[in-house]
């Protein structure tokens, strides 16, 4: 598997957003859709991929893997990671998380669902560590989540 990762570009939003609703489709089936195609579309391009901390990951011209990253308040977060279905299990999720990590100051945090074992497995087999556990009234889904650090 030969795979490039590189700095997102606008010209891959529909790419990007295309990839994010097929992987939450596809690994997240608990979780409700909080926003429609062209609202997802919109906010690639208007605001996740503007802000400059997205990385892709690219077999080819094809994009299979998404890292958003960002700082804040002297905490770094992992924002997104996702890979496109049917390439979990192969590093490639292991590959972009050492990228994140080889760029970002600790401590270093991150959301997941509770429900999303795979993610929780895999931030742990990380060395991230559980802070609380939530009850999804602070995100869209409203589904029960999980914060992690890495300190």
């Amino acid at each position: 598997m030969d795979i490039l990762l590189r700095p997102a570009t606008a010209a891959d939003a529909i790419d990007v957003a295309t990839l994010l609703m097929a992987s939450r489709e596809s690994h997240l089936p608990y979780a409700p859709i909080a926003h429609t195609a062209p609202e997802v579309r919109a906010w690639v391009r208007d605001v996740l991929l503007p802000s400059g901390n997205v990385t892709v990951a690219c077999e080819g011209e094809r994009i299979v893997g998404v890292l958003a990253t960002a700082r804040e308040e002297g905490i770094a977060w992992i924002e997104q990671l996702y890979l496109l279905p049917g390439w979990t299990g192969q590093g490639l999720g292991t590959r972009l998380l050492a990228h994140a990590l080889s760029t970002l100051p600790r401590p270093v945090r991150l959301y997941t669902f509770q429900a999303n074992a795979d993610a929780r497995r895999f931030y742990e087999q990380h060395g991230f560590e559980v802070i609380p556990l939530g009850d999804g009234s602070g995100n869209e889904e409203r589904c029960p989540d999980v914060l992690f650090e890495l300190r």
